[in-house]
């Protein structure tokens, strides 16, 4: 049996793996931080909470009871991959707007005026309404949960372990495309960043819709 500091670290590597793979959040992280270092860290924090409602939902049993619901799951699984499918069918239009620098300039502007509350509820909307997430953390938080151990403990401990992997990584993600910001604020560049972050949330919206539990 691991002890807690092993428990948790382990937790903790997981969790770096769980971020820097490449999915919807992500995505929707990018496309923020093209707009600016604030939209971007915004749509972090929304994402973050998301991660950390999964969390505690897992390690109370909470996520458990919706995966094995079928009619809660297909409810979530419905209205996240519409979501998911609005997203990227806005970013096509993005990136089709984006026909050369003068337009550029004209279309990104209303964009990076989104406010700091709609930056974080699109990331924590990203991130909660995808059914996906319930399943992968009830398969994984049971086993960082030690039966010899406390559960207050556990729901404290592991959601701010996820808050503070997720956070870090995303912040540092953030930075650097924000500091790339100029050499992407070529219109033909940034056609095909939201082009590909368009077509990206389309097809996991639609793999939501036709994919099993």
């Amino acid at each position: 049996m691991m002890s807690s500091v092993a428990q948790y670290a382990t937790f903790a590597g997981v969790m770096l793996f769980v971020a820097i793979s490449p999915g919807p959040d992500m995505a929707v992280i990018v496309s923020r931080a093209l707009t600016g270092w604030s939209a971007g860290m915004a749509a972090t924090v929304g994402v973050v909470a998301g991660v950390a409602v999964w969390v505690v939902a897992a390690v109370t049993g909470i996520s458990a009871l919706l995966a094995t619901s079928a009619a809660a799951f297909t409810i979530v699984k419905i209205v996240g991959a519409l979501y998911l499918v609005y997203l990227g069918v806005q970013s096509l239009l993005s990136a089709r707007r984006h026909t050369d620098d003068a337009d550029f300039e004209s279309t990104a502007a209303p964009t990076a005026r989104m406010g700091m509350m709609a930056n974080v509820r699109r990331g924590f909307l990203s991130n909660i309404l995808n059914p996906k997430a319930a399943v992968f953390f009830v398969a994984l938080i049971p086993q960082f949960i030690r039966h010899d151990g406390s559960p207050v403990l556990d729901a404290i401990v592991l959601p701010m372990v996820a808050v503070a992997i997720v956070g870090t990584w995303y912040l540092i993600l953030v930075s650097i495309v924000f500091s790339l910001q100029k050499k992407l604020a070529n219109s033909r560049i940034r056609k095909r960043i939201d082009a590909t972050v368009g077509v990206a949330l389309v097809g996991v919206g639609i793999g939501v819709v036709f994919g099993t539990r």
